[in-house]
């Protein structure tokens, strides 16, 4: 059984890490492991670059794989990052301050150490791709180093981190062409505002915290107009979202394969209770599915380009 503070509502302790030997379980929440949530968000849109670039074929289930290990290895590295850097923030904040680092399970040393090893993971999968697109991941890494900083000078980390968070589509789209172009810019682009989005809706589990600590967020500036806000994001970020793929293939059809997921971010916003903790908290994690209906419009636009 693995302790875990119930200040931290969204962890997933049970499965395949309650299996891992009690010394390695605290650098698995380190990473946050027991979270996968933040895995899956990092890896959709290098999916959509993929699915529409490539459509249904065997280098787009081989580029996949790739960026799905690559996403699980480089969101745990940005984690340990944030956390050594936020250890003493986070020791100030009741929803943090049982994290590994500031609860003392895990030394700064061996912090790092880890942080290390998750690093050449992502290194090996940055091998694998082509040259291009090894340079512009590679580029990601001075937004990845500033992050942790942001929430100290900007009221709005969540955009720095849609920068961040969104920059695999442009990866995945110059994997499959090897260069890029309006469809690969504007999938990024509409990814920026989804994750600021979703990231205020988040952010609203801190609020008091934040306040207390000095934490500046979206949630904290958009106050009680938090709804209307998140709104006007998941709006930008479809609109993005169909230009990419009217780029692709202008047609009427194209767009109509957006609502499913225009619909479920309409769902979050209209069903979203800014002071519920636990309701916040669901609607932040259902942009899983949000990824997942996106990716299946590009792959369906993608594939029907292709033929």
């Amino acid at each position: 059984m693995i302790s875990e503070p119930l200040s931290v509502p969204d962890t997933e302790t049970r499965g395949l890490l309650a299996l891992l030997p009690a010394a390695a379980r605290p650098y698995a929440m380190l990473a946050r492991f027991d979270r996968p949530i933040g895995a899956w968000l990092l890896f959709w849109p290098g999916a959509w670059a993929i699915a529409l670039a490539g459509g249904a074929s065997v280098r787009t289930v081989w580029l996949m794989l790739l960026f799905g290990i690559g996403a699980i290895a480089m969101r745990g590295a940005g984690c340990v990052y944030n956390d050594i850097v936020d250890r003493d923030l986070d020791a100030r904040v009741a929803r943090t301050r049982g994290r590994p680092l500031p609860s003392g399970q895990v030394t700064l040393k061996g912090a790092w150490a880890f942080l290390i090893s998750l690093c050449l993971v992502g290194l090996a999968v940055l091998l694998a791709l082509n040259w291009p697109a090894r340079g512009i991941a590679v580029a990601s890494l001075a937004l990845v180093a500033c992050y942790p900083f942001m929430k100290r000078i900007t009221w709005w980390p969540q955009a720095w981190l849609g920068l961040v968070f969104s920059w695999a589509a442009l990866v995945g789209w110059v994997a499959v062409t090897g260069g890029l172009s309006a469809p690969g810019l504007l999938l990024y682009a509409g990814g920026i505002p989804w994750v600021v989005g979703y990231d205020t809706i988040y952010a609203l589990q801190d609020i008091e915290d934040d306040v207390l600590a000095g934490v500046k967020s979206s949630a904290r500036a958009m106050g009680a107009h938090v709804r209307p806000g998140v709104s006007a994001l998941y709006a930008a970020a479809v609109a993005l979202w169909g230009a990419a793929l009217w780029s692709v293939r202008p047609d009427p059809l194209v767009l109509g394969s957006l609502i499913p997921a225009a619909l479920h971010l309409g769902w979050q916003v209209a069903t979203l209770d800014p002071a519920s903790a636990t309701g916040s908290l669901a609607r932040f994690r259902a942009n899983r599915t949000t990824g997942f209906l996106i990716f299946a419009a590009a792959l369906v636009v993608g594939s029907a380009t292709r033929l």
